[in-house]
């Protein structure tokens, strides 16, 4: 069981997204946007949010997050992947991306990657790419 953050300014998707996490056996804690997300009581093992929000971008959010706990995974929910691409020089480790919208079977299986540490940085395509064990 992970403790994750969702943070989202769509409150559809941040159920959405809770209720696929809470059925895979992790701990939601959701906020609306990246300054309530700062204030929420922490740590956490992955914060999932949207790259495009008010008051607060999601890279923005994640840069605070890491200084508080750098070995916090990160995974941008967004409908803009070229914002995340065109700056994939600045992405860390542990930190992917997937497109929206997304269907709760890749969500829960790119959070699982990502918590495990199995899955590529960032590409030039809008997803997560997978290692496989061989």
């Amino acid at each position: 069981m992970a403790r994750i953050l969702v943070v989202d300014d769509d409150r559809s998707f941040r159920i959405f997204a809770a209720s696929v996490l809470e059925v895979a056996g992790h701990q939601t804690t959701l906020a609306a946007d990246g300054l309530e997300a700062l204030e929420a009581p922490g740590p956490f093992d992955l914060l999932l949010t949207d790259l495009m929000m008010p008051r607060m971008m999601g890279d923005e959010l994640a840069k605070s997050m890491r200084r508080r706990d750098p070995a916090v995974k990160v995974l941008y929910l967004t409908g803009t992947p070229e914002e995340l691409l065109k700056d994939k020089a600045k992405r860390l480790a542990g930190e992917s991306f997937l497109g929206k919208p997304v269907s709760p079977g890749l969500l829960e299986d790119t959070v699982s990657l990502l918590l495990s540490g199995r899955t590529l940085p960032l590409l030039e395509t809008a997803t997560t790419v997978p290692f496989v064990d061989q």
